[in-house]
């Protein structure tokens, strides 16, 4: 399983699978929203920036418009560790699903909004910045914490970092052996690529049927979803009747 697997039973594959999936998604959306409204949806730090900028200028709408979108990602953040950390005591698989069903839903309400009523105003505009900030924030947060911190799927500045630092350590032959080392090598390379594939193909679908991009990126993370759940109900069957989940061979 990728994201409802209980971190005691993960291994290397179910985060090489979650941060490859994940990434693409926050890239596909990130893409999106610059597109369709000249603002970042994966990351807050060009938003910090503006912050900033918006306060020493006294423009103080800009300036509120800006921190509410920081307090979107802020709340994804809080609404999906509360969910996994609090929920997770008596339902663990249960409450991982919960802020991938919730960014589903916002994602597939984006894009059907977008399409059919959306007239390009400022409010609108400042309202699904919002949402999408919202989405990013629940799905960073989710993924880091199911994942340990191991898996940060559109924090690119620090996995940029990460990158070089790792990189310089693999080419020193008394770093090459360090199975920790090259595993965050590859996944940081992976996320990497994923999310840049994933925003060329977000670019590309939007600029072909405009919003309803947004549901291609709600059905690869329902795909994650119905995929974790078919093998929880095989593992399951595999505990329940241990003989079943292996068929002998027949002798002639």
């Amino acid at each position: 399983m990728i994201l409802l697997e209980v971190p005691e039973k993960r291994d290397q594959n179910h985060d090489l699978w979650l941060g490859g999936t994940t990434a693409a998604v926050a890239g596909f959306v990130n893409v999106c929203s610059v597109i369709a409204f000249f603002a970042f949806a994966s990351n807050v730090t060009g938003h910090v920036a503006i912050f900033a900028e918006e306060l020493v200028k006294g423009h103080w709408h800009q300036f509120s418009v800006v921190f509410v979108w920081l307090l979107a990602f802020i709340g994804g953040a809080f609404f999906a560790n509360l969910s996994v950390t609090w929920l997770g005591l008596r339902a663990p698989r249960t409450a991982r699903a919960i802020p991938l069903v919730v960014e589903i839903l916002l994602l597939v309400g984006i894009g059907y909004y977008g399409f059919n009523h959306y007239t390009e105003t400022l409010t609108e505009t400042e309202y699904l910045v919002g949402l999408l900030l919202f989405t990013m924030g629940l799905q960073n947060s989710m993924v880091a914490t199911v994942s340990k911190g191991i898996v940060k799927t559109t924090h690119l500045t620090g996995l940029s970092t990460d990158l070089g630092m790792e990189i310089s350590m693999i080419l020193q032959p008394r770093y090459r052996k360090d199975e920790r080392l090259r595993f965050k090598l590859k996944l940081h390379l992976l996320i990497f690529a994923m999310y840049v594939t994933g925003g060329v193909l977000g670019g590309l679908l939007f600029l072909s049927v405009g919003f309803r991009a947004f549901h291609l990126a709600a059905m690869l993370l329902g795909f994650i979803l119905v995929h974790d759940l078919i093998m929880a109900r095989v593992n399951a069957s595999a505990v329940m009747f241990p003989r079943a989940a292996k068929v002998p061979r027949l002798r002639g």
